[in-house]
């Protein structure tokens, strides 16, 4: 068993936190950047991607300022590790960012690092906030 290491990315977006919330927090904004497909039954989420299927519990929505998921898995520790989205808005510069934290293992985190951002760039062509 390796113990995974937590680490966060940030991006920066050309609009509205409501927007990009919407993006990170429903079924049909994720299908649209992350998954393949998502469904929801309350705070449990299905990801689909070709011929798989995750599953995660949705731990905490704060409206137009954060979402935390939490894989459900067979690994034993799984309920150590989850990923999140954080949505945060200068309050000089009215700039927004969002900031990913996952997990990872030592060896796939430059891969994991990638998976994120090329997923994040699809999430800003899909908003037109490239």
């Amino acid at each position: 068993m390796s113990i995974k290491k937590n680490y966060s990315l940030e991006f920066n977006f050309h609009c509205s936190p409501q927007l990009l919330f919407q993006y990170l927090s429903t079924p049909s904004g994720l299908s649209e950047w992350f998954a393949d497909d998502v469904n929801s039954r309350g705070e449990d989420f299905t990801f689909i991607w070709e011929d798989s299927e995750e599953y995660a519990k949705l731990l905490t929505k704060k409206n137009n300022e954060s979402v935390k998921f939490m894989w459900v898995n067979d690994e034993e520790d799984y309920e150590k590790y989850f990923f999140e989205f954080l949505i945060t808005v200068d309050e000089i510069t009215k700039d927004v960012s969002l900031t990913v934290t996952d997990f990872s293992d030592d060896e796939e985190l430059e891969e994991s690092k990638m998976l994120w951002t090329n997923l994040v760039g699809d999430l800003k062509q899909v908003l037109g906030a490239v």
